[in-house]
């Protein structure tokens, strides 16, 4: 599990732009409502919610794969829905498939 929280961070990193040395800043907000990123990109989850937002990241599409690189997945469900409320430290569940593949069907 340490491996899974290291690699989020870094992700986390990747995904925001901060270089070596950069920190995020402490105690971004997340937006007031969910945003909609279905079938959008994996980095637009992780550029929209704050630093503080943790994230559940699951590969749906069947094959149970670790998600590394977050430029290669699109967002196919999401919990909370779109537009739902979002406060203080909340946990976001984001299902995903690679970007060459269909989002399965519900």
């Amino acid at each position: 599990m340490r491996t899974r929280a290291a690699t989020v961070t870094a992700t986390l990193l990747l995904a925001t732009g901060a270089g070596p040395g950069t920190a995020l800043a402490e105690g971004a907000a997340a937006p007031r409502r969910m945003p909609a990123f279905t079938g959008k990109g994996l980095v637009q989850v992780f550029n929209k919610l704050g630093a503080r937002t943790k994230l559940d990241v699951q590969d749906i599409g069947g094959a149970h794969r670790t998600v590394l690189w977050p430029f290669n997945w699109k967002v196919c469900a999401q919990t909370p829905a779109a537009g739902a409320p979002l406060a203080g430290h909340i946990r976001v569940g984001i299902g995903v498939v690679k970007k060459t593949e269909r989002c399965p069907k519900r």
